[in-house]
């Protein structure tokens, strides 16, 4: 079975948590018969057109952007192209352009959708959207949230109760590359313990700036692993604030990312906005076996990390209590390790990629054939 996976970002141009769920489910449904191709939009379309592993990522050319959105001509002949070639076509939630061009290309494949996030930031432009967006949401066979907590919170998704179904975003443990003895001396030299961390793209709904303010209260090192449009703020705030204790990496490679998580005390997770749909972070440091913080905005993130079971659960937005919470963990340790632990037999039980790849493959066969 041929799977078209449609999003305007895909790797190499993009490493989001977006780009990662759809190169999980691509890897972990190959298993499962399923042949995967993905289009994207790309600046350099034809340098980044390639295998990924089992897969090929096709490109068309970006034209321009527009409030998080990326604008093609190109995109509506190659989806006509790809579509042909596909018995299913896998859309990945939201983006405008994907509804126009779902129904100019009159491809009468199953659809499924995977429903990564509500319109948050873009708010404003929502009412004029709305209209496409609800006949494009209502036009597909199925829509998937990626946890239950998000499909009872979401005021779209309510209105496609009836064929909308849950699948966890599941990560296979063997494709993160063991830490070397490199990476642990370097983590050794860099890093003091004990320590706290926070792993991802630095964006708006991250809470980092919530994190940075409750430093000065935590009694140890709060570690900031990765890059993005607001890294330039955020240091320039940990730097008036006077925040010693908060350290930023940058960019660090897998290997390093890993050994990082397996020395932290735990992961803390502060987004404070419904843009954060999920955390795969979050299933990273399950996986890694290390307790959690994270905050109650209503996500997934609540249903990784489950309060009092694998870790702490604090309001959004509130640096006193994620201080609170973070000393909690580097002095319970006992109760951190127990939370770890719990934390480590959810991600088996729950989050694996073939676990994923299972139940799309599944999704998938039900659809198949199926005439639109």
């Amino acid at each position: 079975m041929k799977v078209l996976h449609f999003f305007k970002t895909y790797w190499p141009d993009s490493f989001g948590g977006v780009e990662r769920t759809i190169h999980a489910i691509a890897q972990s449904t190959a298993a499962f018969g399923i042949e995967t191709e993905v289009l994207s939009l790309s600046r350099a379309p034809d340098e980044n057109t390639k295998r990924l592993d089992d897969h090929m990522a096709r490109k068309a050319r970006l034209d321009f952007e527009l409030a998080s959105t990326g604008f093609s001509r190109e995109v509506f002949r190659k989806f006509r192209a790809a579509s042909a070639k596909a018995d299913l076509i896998h859309y990945h939630f939201p983006w405008p352009l994907m509804d126009v061009v779902h129904f100019q290309s009159r491809h009468g494949k199953p659809a499924v959708v995977t429903y990564h996030s509500d319109i948050v930031k873009q708010r404003l432009i929502l009412p004029f959207y709305r209209p496409l967006m609800m006949r494009f949401l209502g036009d597909v066979d199925a829509i998937v949230a990626t946890s239950p907590n998000y499909l009872e919170s979401s005021p779209v998704l309510g209105a496609f109760r009836a064929k909308s179904k849950v699948i966890p975003i599941g990560i296979d443990e063997d494709a993160y590359p063991p830490p070397g003895e490199a990476d642990n001396n370097w983590c050794r030299a860099m890093v003091p313990e004990p320590f706290v961390l926070f792993v991802g793209v630095l964006r708006y709904y991250k809470g980092l700036d919530v994190l940075i303010h409750a430093a000065g209260q935590a009694r140890c090192k709060i570690v900031i692993a990765g890059s993005g449009p607001i890294e330039w703020e955020l240091r320039q705030q940990a730097a008036t604030l006077r925040r010693d204790n908060v350290l930023f990496l940058g960019e660090v490679a897998e290997p390093r990312k890993m050994v990082l998580l397996h020395n932290c005390r735990g992961l803390v997770f502060p987004s404070n906005q419904r843009s954060e749909a999920y955390g795969v972070s979050l299933v990273e440091a399950a996986m890694c076996g290390k307790p959690m913080i994270s905050c109650e905005i209503g996500t997934g993130t609540s249903y990784v990390n489950k309060a009092g079971q694998t870790g702490l659960v604090v309001p959004p937005s509130d640096p006193a209590r994620l201080a609170e919470a973070i000393n909690r963990l580097i002095e319970s340790p006992a109760e951190a390790a127990d939370w770890g632990q719990a934390a480590r037999d959810r991600y088996a039980r729950l989050f694996t990629a073939d676990r994923m790849g299972k139940s799309y493959a599944e999704l998938y066969r039900q659809l198949e054939g199926r005439i639109r």
